[in-house]
């Protein structure tokens, strides 16, 4: 069998997917010792094995998912949905971010909600494109991801905001009222700004007043790192500024895979803070080369939008390639001091797990859209249930694919 026929859709993406894969390996082996320490088993080959295992899972994954139908992915849209939201509604009355299961081990119920909701808001845009316009679609989509952002919020201020800014940006691709997309953009951004500057003030308070309580209980940690971007403190061994370092050890070149200083003092620099650490061992020239890999992935997302003549295919396309875009910069900037502590990994390269599967089923829907784009396609079939309405005393059924109209 052809290599070709079994790594279908784009051969670009499959590339810069195999490129973030190895440097994966190579970056979370070399910084994983300390995590592995703090976690009592003392050596670091068995969770580099256990991460391993997740990526080679997760390419089974893609793979699998980029030989199915695209349109088939509609079908399970709107059940997969409101599995998600029941599934954040537990997790969040247990007073948590994730469940612990067999095998799996921590299972966050985010990760399913940012697959299931891009590919819920792509069918909705699908579904309405005649309306597309109208105040009433807005504000329904604004609802449905509204429910998804406040189930996440309380636990997860970074991925909820990731959730939100990718979706809503879906919405403007998918040509909603612009005017109105505009207007409440400005004030989310008021109001995100705002929030933090109330939690970075009640944060100083709590340090100089023991009375004073937060409103929220992540609050407290959401003003801390505000705080710490804002104040940095040079002699403390943070992991914001051992990330610093570095990034500054590093240099232009690096000083070679395996010779990292700082992620011997990082627990998380096999997860939040990696490119720091591929940084430091592999140099300023392989950071600017990730990030060339994450922007030349979303240009070719971009450009299959731009290829497919199925809407919800290239709303899929755009929502998966925005969300993984935006978190891999959130991720860099983290690392280099630009944006203040989010939580976010740097996808496909950190250390593997639930984010990881999840994100590689978005990535398999690209490559299932691609595939279909580049003439793989097997069989036809409609993106989205025909849709009927009555027109004077026949019926139309409209056909999402084709967009044309049959008298019944």
């Amino acid at each position: 069998m052809k290599v070709s026929k079994i790594f279908r859709g784009d051969r670009t993406i499959w590339v810069v997917f195999l490129l973030l894969s190895i440097i994966s390996l190579v970056e979370v082996y070399s910084s994983i010792g300390l995590f592995a320490y703090s976690q009592s088993s003392g050596w670091p080959t068995g969770l580099f094995l256990k991460h391993l295992f997740i990526v080679v899972v997760t390419w089974v994954v893609v793979v699998f998912l980029s030989h199915v139908n695209y349109r088939f992915f509609s079908r399970f849209a709107l059940m997969g949905f409101w599995i998600s939201v029941v599934l954040l509604a537990v997790v969040l009355m247990m007073g948590g971010r994730w469940f612990r299961l067999p095998v799996v081990g921590q299972f966050q119920p985010s990760e399913v909600a940012k697959v299931m909701l891009v590919l819920f808001v792509a069918r909705q845009l699908a579904l309405r494109k005649e309306k597309t316009d109208d105040i009433g679609t807005f504000v329904s989509l604004l609802i449905y991801i509204g429910l998804v952002v406040v189930l996440v919020l309380p636990e997860n201020f970074s991925t909820a905001a990731l959730i939100f800014l990718s979706c809503y940006l879906m919405m403007l691709f998918g040509g909603v009222n612009r005017t109105w997309w505009w207007r409440l953009f400005l004030v989310g951004v008021v109001c995100a700004i705002g929030f933090l500057a109330v939690s970075y003030y009640k944060y100083e308070k709590t340090q100089n007043d023991v009375g004073t309580e937060m409103t929220i209980e992540r609050q407290a940690t959401w003003g801390h790192r505000v705080h710490s971007w804002i104040n940095p403190q040079p002699d403390e061994l943070s992991q914001e500024n051992m990330a610093r370092m570095a990034v500054a050890r590093g240099g232009f070149f690096g000083k070679g895979p395996g010779n990292t200083v700082h992620a011997r003092l990082m627990t998380q620099a096999h997860n939040d803070f990696i490119y720091a650490i591929i940084i430091e061992e592999l140099g300023m020239l392989t950071g600017i080369l990730v990030l060339v890999l994450y922007s030349f992935f979303y240009f070719r997302c971009i450009r299959l939008t731009w290829r497919c003549k199925g809407r919800f295919g290239a709303l899929a396309v755009a929502g998966f390639g925005t969300m993984i875009y935006l978190q891999a910069l959130a991720n860099m900037c983290v690392a280099v001091g630009v944006l203040p502590v989010t939580g976010q990994t740097l996808p496909f390269i950190s250390y593997g797990g639930t984010a990881y599967i999840f994100l590689g089923c978005g990535l398999g829907v690209i490559q299932s859209v691609a595939a279909d784009v580049y003439g793989e396609k097997k069989k036809e079939l409609p993106e989205t249930e025909p849709q009927v309405a009555v027109e004077g005393e026949g019926m139309v059924i409209t056909d999402d694919t084709d967009n044309e109209e049959k008298k019944v």
